[in-house]
């Protein structure tokens, strides 16, 4: 007896519909038909099933903090949201973080997100959020597979207290080292900063990821550090480098020599296209930059390329569902991804690529993966962009654990009745 049964998915590589059957949380067979009973059948009528969404970037301390606000980032700067975060978190407690991540998780997984990695800041004395989001997740493993990752916000070196408390987190069980360069005092201690943190990783046999070069300043080049350290410290394909937005202002010569170097390290490049957006370019009158990283020359240079969602009603972004169908639509039109192909990448970079990233097990849908699958109310990755597509079934270790009802508008025209799905 079986667990599961998708029958009719549509499945990227695949030239036909496909079965899939899953038992004790696993894919145990994908064929185009699979004979057998199941404890639930579902039928994606050659719809696409594909793996969770991933979220490989994502501040879940901060997340929601808005509601109820009176004050907001009128300024919509980097600086003012830092500055804002700084005001809130003294009024922050345990019981308000879990409440807020426990909402935006039940958001997460509606929208077929089931796997996240949240930077928590690490720069408050008594560690109240890392605490708080250990707590979430343990209750919430058996829904979503949750990284912390240690976030010194105001600075490893700058905030006399990081190391100590960088070290404190990561006793109690934080899954990544984070940093923040472009934020210390210099450049010089910005590199130093990543120095320490690589050897930190290292010596603790852990991931890295830093918020990198989070800027428009072209001369913010802490990449090229941690690309370094990297291949120093013996991390290649363990270190993740977010944001980089400063490469948008780079000159082509050095960003020529910069990406065979974040090839060669292996680095993992994680952009942000709703929150950078917002943020960058503050300061241009016009022409205005968008300021987002370089995905398209990086995945033609070989370096694995990720989308992140970062911040949903916070002081840095004031909107969002946790939506990594959204990021993946704003990335078409911000980053001149609109080819077939290229927008079939863009879907990666929300699913496999992040998933790549994190150094998740057992994510994909093949014989022996998890069964963990999403079945939306599109045919292809390209019409799921399009669409931001209804997401109707969320199924977890072979357990189906979101549902949504079919999106369809009635139009009466001459008194005809028609139903409209935006599907061609």
């Amino acid at each position: 007896m079986l667990d599961l049964i998708v029958r009719q998915a549509n499945l990227v590589g695949h030239a036909q519909p496909q079965d899939i059957a899953c038992r004790n949380g696993r894919i145990v067979e994908i064929s185009p038909h699979i004979e057998g009973e199941a404890a639930r059948i579902l039928d994606a009528t050659g719809r696409l099933v594909t793996p969770p969404f991933v979220d490989v970037h994502f501040h879940m301390d901060a997340t929601l903090a808005l509601v109820g606000q009176p004050r907001r980032n009128e300024s919509g700067t980097l600086l003012e949201g830092i500055a804002l975060w700084g005001d809130l978190k003294p009024e922050q407690t345990a019981v308000r973080i879990k409440e807020r991540a426990l909402k935006l998780l039940s958001w997460s997984i509606a929208r077929g997100t089931l796997a996240i990695r949240t930077h928590v800041d690490i720069c408050d004395p008594n560690l109240t959020a890392v605490e708080a989001l250990l707590e979430v997740r343990e209750q919430m493993r058996p829904y979503v597979d949750l990284q912390l990752c240690a976030f010194p916000q105001d600075g490893y070196l700058r905030d006399p207290n990081a190391r100590e408390q960088m070290a404190r987190a990561l006793d109690l069980g934080v899954d990544v080292i984070g940093g923040i360069p472009h934020f210390e005092r210099t450049m010089a201690e910005g590199a130093e900063s990543v120095r320490l943190l690589c050897e930190l990783a290292a010596e603790r046999g852990l991931r890295v990821d830093m918020h990198c070069d989070e800027s428009d300043d072209p001369l913010s080049r802490h990449v090229e550090s941690l690309a370094c350290q990297t291949v120093r410290c013996g991390l290649q394909g363990r270190v993740s480098a977010s944001h980089l937005t400063s490469m948008h202002s780079m000159d082509n010569y050095y960003v020529s020599k910069l990406l065979p170097l974040m090839a060669e390290a292996g680095l993992h490049a994680i952009c942000n296209p709703l929150v950078n957006m917002v943020l960058q370019g503050r300061h241009d009158t016009y022409p205005k930059r968008r300021g987002l990283t370089r995905v398209k020359e990086m995945l033609a240079c070989g370096i694995n390329a990720c989308l992140g969602h970062d911040d949903v009603l916070d002081p840095w972004y004031p909107l969002g569902t946790h939506d990594m169908l959204e990021v993946a639509h704003m990335g078409v039109h911000a980053l001149h991804m609109s080819g077939i192909a290229e927008m079939q990448s863009l879907f990666q970079a929300v699913t496999a690529n992040s998933a790549r990233a994190m150094g998740l097990e057992g994510y994909g849908i093949e014989t022996g993966c998890h069964a963990d699958l999403v079945i939306l109310q599109a045919s292809d990755p390209v019409e799921a962009i399009r669409l931001r597509a209804n997401r109707l079934f969320v199924v977890r270790r072979g357990t189906v654990i979101a549902e949504t009802p079919e999106v369809r508008a009635r139009v009466t025209l001459d008194a005809s009745e028609q139903e409209v799905d935006f599907t061609v």
